[in-house]
């Protein structure tokens, strides 16, 4: 990912200490907030199966937008705002899941792209096309992505409109894979890698400012520039056992202006969200889901937030997130109102 102006300091960014070990509750001030609504359960059922949300904001008819999530056993969901099922696509074991909208043989196509774990020694991308009309996906293509077990997955795009998959390998690599579509037949080629010392999962890239945001479950979260010319991560946020508790899973980003809004991140440890500043890189709050009307999260693994209209339910944006342990057994994905959120966290 080439030529996005980044303004932002990367020394504001560097946090300073050593990791410690993380604690199971933390002794941070944590917001109690309900969920608005939640789809159906994943088909698995009695299994650690649902995992991770993308969004498609319908900007022409913001109620009838679409959320995409996986069933890491089985395959891709998509649901409805009003939490019904739409479609599913089998596919077998996926992980993570992310779309941008791309130019395919001169028409504009949701791409939905997803990581593939059928082959643990060889990791794939798959890539999907959503019928924003059917709510349905069909696969264009699967694509190597280098050794190892496929595990996190987020695209990326630079100022020019190219499009950037990044696999999240399980031992530990990052890598590139530069995306085309000429003729109209989709292509990858994989570029850089790097490798974290321990087991990353979750990602998510500013397109706006060409940062690419890796969790490694049980450090922390790291930044790559992705316009430097090396491809060697920063530190962005450390595990401490308080703001952010092991295991870091989720990311997601909520930007505001050129370059700010919060990057979001699921704390596993005690099942809760965390929101940093995105120019400065400090701690800002931390909320959970807790039982109203709808039960709360545990145990949540992806995220996602998109900004926008999405009609009168969430009128500034919307938040999805995985929940591990569903009142009733079988895994599903909770939605909450980002105006909800910004609220309670940034009054």
């Amino acid at each position: 990912m080439r030529n996005i102006v980044s303004p932002l300091l990367l020394g504001s960014l560097m946090l300073s200490g050593c990791m410690t070990t993380a604690a199971t509750v933390s002794s941070a001030p944590t917001l109690d907030l309900t969920a608005d609504s939640e789809t159906v359960p994943v088909g698995t059922v009695n299994r650690d199966a649902a995992d991770d949300p993308a969004i498609w904001r319908n900007a022409a008819d913001p109620a009838n937008s679409l959320i995409i999530g996986t069933d890491k056993r089985a395959g891709l969901y998509v649901y409805g705002l009003d939490g019904s099922k739409k479609s599913f696509l089998p596919e077998g074991e996926l992980n993570n899941v992310d779309l941008r909208e791309v130019m395919i043989g001169g028409e504009k196509t949701v791409l939905v792209g997803a990581s593939i774990r059928n082959d643990r020694a060889n990791a794939q991308v798959g890539l999907y096309k959503l019928d924003t009309e059917t709510a349905e996906l069909s696969l264009l293509g699967k694509y190597p992505a280098g050794p190892g077990e496929a595990y996190g997955f987020c695209f990326g795009q630079d100022s020019g409109g190219e499009t950037f998959a990044y696999m999240i390998e399980k031992s530990g690599f990052v890598r590139e894979i530069t995306l085309s579509f000429d003729g109209g037949t989709p292509a990858a080629t994989i570029g850089r890698e790097h490798k974290l010392a321990t087991q990353p999962e979750g990602c998510v890239v500013d397109d706006r400012t060409g940062r690419l945001y890796v969790g490694e479950e049980n450090a922390g979260i790291w930044l790559f520039d992705l316009n430097a010319d090396n491809f060697v991560p920063q530190r962005f946020a450390n595990i401490n056992g308080s703001e952010l508790v092991a295991d870091v899973e989720g990311l997601a980003l909520a930007p505001e202006g050129a370059n700010g809004g919060y990057l979001v991140a699921s704390s596993q440890g005690d099942n809760a969200y965390v929101l940093y500043d995105l120019i400065t890189g400090t701690y800002v709050n931390r909320f959970r889901l807790v039982d109203g009307v709808i039960d709360g999260t545990s145990e949540t693994d992806g995220i996602e937030v998109i900004l926008g209209d999405f009609g009168p339910a969430y009128p500034e944006g919307l938040m999805v997130m995985q929940d591990g342990a569903n009142e009733g057994g079988t895994q599903n994905f909770k939605l909450v109102s980002w105006s909800k959120i910004k609220a309670a966290v940034a009054p």
